[in-house]
Formats: structure tokens, sequence, C-alpha cells
């Protein structure tokens, strides 16, 4: 991986789409309200990828086919943050490359959520 540190990644960079918590509670069939409560439960994560944007949800979190948060990505959550990172970290970590081979959100769309829990684990240690 990365030597800067994921707190000073650029996640405007980093992640191409984001979606307003509008946007995001459209696709999750939610309010913009639910979406603040999604994100406070570690359900999915939030961030202002850029100076004045506002807090937003990256597009590729929510699985578009079952309108619900990619699969295994709350528990993702739940143990990064239990393991002291916040959610810009998190982020910043799930689209980083992590030899998985690709990136841990590709690894968890196409199903491959336990490399990507197992690695998350080791960053404990």
């Amino acid at each position: 991986m990365s030597e800067t540190p994921l707190a000073e990644h650029d996640l405007a960079v980093l992640v191409e789409d984001w979606l307003e918590w509008s946007e995001a509670a459209q696709l999750l069939g939610v309010t913009p309200a639910k979406v603040r409560t999604m994100i406070k439960e570690h359900q999915l994560a939030g961030a202002v990828p850029w100076p004045k944007a506002g807090q937003r949800v990256p597009a590729l979190l929510i699985d578009t086919e079952t309108g619900e948060p990619v699969k295994g990505l709350p528990g993702l959550l739940t143990m990064m943050h239990d393991n002291g990172y916040d959610d810009r970290e998190c982020i910043a970590w799930i689209f980083l490359d992590a030899d998985l081979p690709g990136r841990p959100i590709d690894a968890l769309r196409e199903n491959r959520g336990s490399e990507v829990k197992r690695r998350a684990q080791a960053m404990a240690f």
C-alpha cells in the first residue's frame, strides 16, 4: 500500500463518484436522515471530499442492484472504527490499491470480502 497516512490522502482523487445524501437516499430507498443514521451506525461511510462540498458518500459503497450498502461493507466499517479509524481513513483505505489484487472496494463488490476483512484486521496490529 502507500506510505502516506490514510488521513492525508486526497479523497477527491481516490474516489471518482460521490453522492450527496439526497442522491444516496434515493438509491437506497430511504430518507436523507436515514443516510445520516446509516453513516453514524457504520453501515455507510461519508466524508467531505473537497472544500465546501458538504459531506458525501462514495457512489461505489451502494449496490444499485439491491439498493443496499455493498455486501460486507457495514461489518468492515464497524471493524475499522473499532480499531480507531474514522470515515475519511476508512474511505481512503477502501479505495487504495491494497494488492488484493486491486482496491478493497472492488473486492467487496465482487463478493471477495473475506480477504478484505483479513487485511483490515491485520492493520490493527
